[in-house]
């Protein structure tokens, strides 16, 4: 995925102080997977498309920062 990623947006925990944050990377086929950045950017969760990742972050409390990251801004 680290050479096919399409968009990454920024999910926080708002509950927790400083805010707990995850990030939700999409590839160009669709696939997502969840990573800590806290942890060395290691993989939580492999998701098979978006909205399961979404709802993993919606069920756990996750808000997402509004915007998103594609590889076209930073390229």
């Amino acid at each position: 995925m680290k050479d096919n990623w399409n968009f990454l947006e920024v999910w926080i925990d708002p509950l927790q102080f400083p805010p707990y944050v995850l990030l939700l990377l999409s590839d160009k086929a669709g696939r997502c997977a969840i990573l800590n950045p806290a942890e060395n950017y290691r993989v939580i969760k492999q998701c098979s498309h978006y909205k399961e990742a979404e709802l993993w972050l919606l069920e756990d409390e996750y808000e997402p920062l509004e915007g998103r990251l594609t590889e076209a801004e930073i390229a």
